[in-house]
């Protein structure tokens, strides 16, 4: 969706004269923590259109845009934020919901060039924006009570690489049994028995978080 969201911004440049966007793309995470880096250095991002969808860093340190997305918040906090993902899964929309509280939420099938200038505009004048399908999870109540965190996501991610529990603390910043205590409560938000690390990785899986 990059050539749709650079044409969107240059018709919002070309409508408002008073607007003048300077565009950085990045087609991958790694290349997205590049971005961020220089822009801690020199130019603070403003606005940012973010694709949940990107490619993870080679290192596993950023699994998806929610990963870059936590980073944008940390280090530039009054930046507005435009989530776009493919994502379907109510879990998956609610985990990025209140992980990133994005300022637009948007559904890639929900959303046409008309909508996307839309969503700029919006966001750009304080108001929020959301596609019909985030208004829909919202209005029927259907967000969850718990979120996983990054390391939660971390984990999940490298037992379905086939990572050994003995290996996971050379990997992820915690003991041993502090990951352990995370793999059980994981079992338990996704309702799965003890020890049955496979129908974990299935639920978690079904509900968009692998």
């Amino acid at each position: 969706m990059i050539g749709p969201m650079k044409a969107a911004l240059n018709q919002l440049c070309e409508l408002n004269g008073l607007i003048d966007f300077s565009i950085q793309t990045s087609l991958d995470c790694d290349a997205a923590a590049r971005e961020i880096d220089r822009s801690v250095k020199s130019q603070p991002l403003d606005l940012v259109l973010l694709d949940i969808n990107l490619k993870p860093s080679l290192g596993g340190k950023y699994l998806s845009g929610e990963d870059i997305g936590l980073d944008i918040r940390r280090f530039f906090p009054k930046a507005k934020i435009i989530v776009l993902t493919s994502h379907n899964n109510n879990y998956r929309l609610n985990n990025i919901l209140k992980s990133l509280n994005p300022e637009g939420f948007l559904i890639k099938s929900d959303v046409d060039f008309v909508k996307l200038i839309e969503a700029l505009k919006s966001v750009m004048e304080d108001v929020p924006y959301y596609s019909k399908a985030i208004l829909k999870l919202m209005r029927l109540h259907m967000i969850n009570d718990f979120t996983l965190d990054k390391i939660d996501r971390q984990l999940l991610y490298q037992l379905s690489k086939g990572a050994k529990m003995k290996y996971l603390s050379d990997i992820i910043p915690l003991s041993r049994s502090a990951i352990e205590l995370r793999k059980r409560n994981l079992k338990e938000i996704f309702g799965v028995e003890e020890g049955d690390d496979r129908n974990l990785l299935k639920r978690a899986e079904a509900c968009g978080f692998i």
